[in-house]
């Protein structure tokens, strides 16, 4: 796994290094926004071809809840190490507004195990020795598996892990795409989670290893991003 890990910054790296990243960045940024909602609501069953995405013809209320949650996590990247619970909550307000009822968004669900969810919030907060990647992919795995509004918590789960990786240091301008990377290996996407959730040593690690590996090819898809540009 630690190879993994490594291998994964190394990809972040380069990308990060690209020569397009210097005037172009939020160009790249607005593109990985885009391509990571469509993956993020791929993986919820919801797929849609990027001709449509891209000319806005998308009535599908779960896809336009993901490019809100894409669009929004900018102006939550100040919130999410000081206050994530707050910022979770305004995750599901932008994933489900217009589909879930009003007095549910941003409410955590009434079986929800909150100790837990306090738990997350306080790593998030207070930890600064794990690696980013690591981080992120805790983040992820727990929202998840927790699932704590009881909806689109799939949608919340991979935004919360971009931003720990945005905050952390790893893809500060966010220009890598992660949710492809998850995509592309869904069906071992979804095994790691459910090996994640037994809370075994084993499944944990399978379920890092994936998200390492997730974080590589979001890396090299946020290089084919910049080398598009750079075409021309």
């Amino acid at each position: 796994m630690a190879h993994a890990v490594t291998v994964a910054r190394q990809a972040v790296d380069l990308l990060l290094n690209h020569r397009v990243l210097r005037r172009q960045s939020a160009a790249v940024s607005s593109e990985s926004a885009l391509r990571g909602a469509r993956a993020s609501a791929a993986l919820e069953g919801h797929p849609v071809p990027f001709t449509d995405l891209r000319a806005g013809e998308v009535d599908d209320p779960l896809v336009l809840g993901a490019l809100r949650v894409s669009a929004g996590l900018g102006g939550l990247v100040p919130v999410w190490e000081r206050a994530p619970l707050q910022a979770l909550a305004r995750l599901h307000v932008l994933a489900g507004a217009g589909t879930v009822p009003v007095e549910d968004l941003g409410r955590p669900a009434a079986a929800t195990d909150m100790n837990r969810l306090t738990a997350l919030a306080r790593l998030v907060a207070d930890n600064r020795a794990t690696s980013g990647i690591l981080l992120a992919a805790v983040v992820h795995g727990e929202l998840a598996t927790l699932a704590p509004f009881g909806n689109l918590d799939g949608v919340v789960a991979r935004a919360a892990g971009r931003l720990t990786m945005i905050t952390r240091g790893v893809d500060p301008k966010s220009v890598s795409v992660p949710e492809v990377g998850h995509l592309d290996r869904a069906d071992d996407y979804r095994a790691a989670l459910i090996a994640y959730s037994t809370g075994e040593r084993a499944g944990v690690a399978q379920w890092l290893r994936h998200c390492a590996i997730a974080v590589q090819l979001g890396a090299q898809d946020g290089l084919a991003i910049c080398e598009a540009l750079l075409r021309g």
